[in-house]
């Protein structure tokens, strides 16, 4: 029996509970805002001018709506697979929902099957995968292919098809942080359209390999240099790896995220205190992804350890105004007075454990330090319903919808659980009017 075979059967024989769904349309809600937020931008009207939502087409919507759901670096975070599944999961699932007009607690069991498929698999592709494919555009067609399956209500074999031709499909390299462009978006938007049109084809028939993961020339050959192959079908009665991901409480990318929680930890005690050197102590992915000392322009200095941590000893939070220009200029002194290197013991912990060491040395020569293993928004530390409730508000406002309507979407996203229909509710967001389009999130 396949790998796929055996992946497919063991998501569609766990058991969903109430709290299983309700925590699904939390993600729901987050991934949606994030999307809806983005829509002022400048790659997000690129996305809409060439595939917008109102084509009728699923291929198309999955691709709008996965496109624009990664654009601000808010989207959630599964730590073990190092994948960002809500981007591509739930735009699949919300195009063929609202295409299907599925319940609500048949889209949120398709959102869940989604997650176990991506995240699964992304825990089995080692850690040298990463170092050039972004294991969100390699991984997440096989979680938007499974979460599709379920709403077209396709049978085991058929939806092993859709796996293989889902992987097939698998791609995303690293190449674009060099430059800064926009292409990160693309994946999660073609990792979406992917594993939706594999689904479509495999119920017309369309066949696809069964042993697209570990065949002689199949997913882990290929890309992998270091697969654990055995990584996914592990612990089978582990909670659903939707419950393991983490929700972004900071616009930029996640591997900063440890070292910004610990350098606002340090704000209050070294405010007004001069500053001799800042030390950021990481774990190796982390490092080859944001090593930027002096970030030119917004969406590098998301990915910049040095700027982050800058912002956050500086300000005590960060906030989409801390990529723009007048942060960089500001912090860039500080900037200039940290340094990046790798800590061994955050570094074993990786990726288990996203963490990271922050150690400020003062003028006076006083040091202080903070420590972090895990980090706001992690499944041990996590956003309550109401934080998250009051993120997804801003950034629907953000997004150009009022408030009020936004408070509105939000309670018929969490009635999804209850069985409520999804009817035309995704469809509704991205007809909202946006304003002008700025470069802020490029």
């Amino acid at each position: 029996m396949s790998l796929t075979t055996e992946l497919v059967r063991l998501i569609r024989s766990r058991p969903i509970g109430e709290d299983d769904l309700e925590r699904a349309a939390l993600f729901v809600v987050d991934t949606l805002a994030c999307a809806v937020g983005a829509r002022d931008t400048v790659p997000a009207r690129a996305i809409a001018a060439v595939a917008p939502w109102g084509t009728g087409d699923t291929g198309r919507k999955a691709f709008h709506f996965g496109g624009l759901a990664h654009i601000l670096e808010l989207d959630d975070l599964h730590r073990t697979s190092v994948t960002h599944p809500g981007t591509v999961i739930i735009p699949a699932a919300a195009a063929l929902a609202e295409a299907g007009n599925a319940d609500g607690r048949a889209f949120l069991t398709a959102v869940l099957h989604g997650y176990e498929a991506t995240c699964r698999i992304g825990n089995a592709v080692g850690k040298a995968h990463y170092r050039v494919w972004h294991n969100t555009a390699t991984c997440g067609p096989f979680g938007a292919a499974m979460a599709a399956a379920h709403l077209l209500s396709l049978d085991d074999e058929r939806t092993v098809w859709a796996l293989g031709n889902a992987g097939t499909q698998a791609s995303g390299l690293w190449e674009f942080l060099a430059a800064g462009a926009m292409s990160k978006h693309l994946h999660t938007a073609r990792a979406a359209e992917s594993g939706v049109l594999a689904a479509l084809l495999a119920r017309e028939g369309f066949t696809g390999p069964a042993l697209i993961l570990e065949g002689e020339k199949g997913f882990f050959v290929g890309l992998c240099p270091d697969p654990n192959p055995s990584a996914v079908l592990a612990e089978p009665s582990a909670p659903w790896q939707l419950a393991l991901t983490s929700i972004k409480p900071w616009p930029c990318c996640r591997h900063t995220h440890p070292a910004i929680d610990a350098a606002i930890a340090l704000h209050g005690r070294v405010a007004g205190r001069p500053i001799a050197e800042v030390s950021i102590g990481s774990y190796r992915a982390g490092i080859d992804v944001c090593d930027r000392p002096q970030p030119q322009e917004p969406y590098g200095a998301k990915f910049s350890l040095q700027h982050c941590v800058a912002a956050a000893l500086a300000d005590g939070r960060v906030a989409e105004a801390s990529f723009g220009g007048e942060a960089r200029e500001r912090l860039a002194g500080l900037r200039a007075k940290t340094t990046l290197g790798l800590d061994e013991a955050v570094n074993a912990g990786y990726p288990g454990a996203w963490g990271a060491r922050v150690t400020v040395t003062l003028e006076s020569g006083e040091r202080l330090e903070e420590l972090r293993t895990v980090c706001k928004g992690d499944p041990d530390y996590p956003l309550t319903r109401e934080e998250l409730t009051g993120k997804a508000l801003d950034l629907f406002t953000l997004g150009g919808m009022a408030r009020a309507e936004a408070g509105r979407v939000i309670e018929a996203v969490y009635a999804l659980a209850k069985g409520a229909p999804v009817g035309r509710l995704f469809s509704e967001c991205f007809a909202a009017p946006a304003g002008r389009a700025s470069a802020a999130a490029m």
